[in-house]
């Protein structure tokens, strides 16, 4: 992000009153507001960016290998930006090896992904809940670093099921009512007609 010559007039103000507080005028303040406001912007837009080159990204990456140029050209461009390799990056990076431009950015990618392993796996990130685990060889910790138990949080009473409302009760009614009898049909009246045939 490059400042021009303006806004860099306005950091300096900015940073000297953060060190020497004094009185502001109103000019320095809205001064302040505009920077802050074009910072806000300028973020959301590298982020807009971000998010369409890796979108970008990764249709190159599933129409490989047909499109391995325009997948390395992106990578690259990606990586410069501040994009960290997922691993169908590293296994699509494989399947170029014998690119020389491919096997430069696995190089690269792999060095990156081993950074990120490390700093997740270094002393300090380790998560609280494992820090404090302390145990001689064999798994049985020190008796004089074994903390009492603490009691477990109570828990609250249940609350009494509020009674639901009671329907009044109506009679289940019989198949009979449900489905009422059909009366059998009366017989035609007037002599039996005979088909003819023909």
């Amino acid at each position: 992000m490059a400042f021009g010559a303006e806004e860099l007039r306005v950091l300096r103000r900015a940073l000297a009153l953060a060190l020497h507080p004094g009185p502001v005028s109103a000019e320095d303040v809205k001064d302040c507001h505009r920077l802050a406001e074009s910072l806000d912007e300028a973020l959301c837009e590298g982020a807009r960016l971000r998010a369409f080159l890796v979108a970008d990204l990764a249709r190159y990456r599933a129409a490989l290998p047909g499109a391995v140029a325009g997948y390395l050209a992106l990578l690259e461009e990606a990586l410069g930006a501040g994009y960290r390799p997922v691993p169908d990056d590293l296994a699509a990076l494989r399947a170029l090896r014998g690119n020389a431009v491919a096997a430069a950015l696995l190089g690269r990618c792999q060095d990156l992904a081993e950074r990120d392993v490390r700093a997740r796996l270094a002393p300090g990130a380790v998560p609280a809940s494992r820090a404090r685990l302390t145990a001689l060889p064999g798994g049985v910790a020190k008796e004089s670093e074994k903390k009492p138990k603490e009691k477990p949080a109570e828990r609250p009473a249940p609350r009494p099921a509020t009674p639901e409302p009671t329907l009044p009760k109506r009679p289940i009614p019989t198949p009979g009512e449900v489905f009422p009898r059909r009366r059998p049909a009366s017989p035609p009246s007037g002599p039996p007609r005979q088909l003819v045939a023909g």
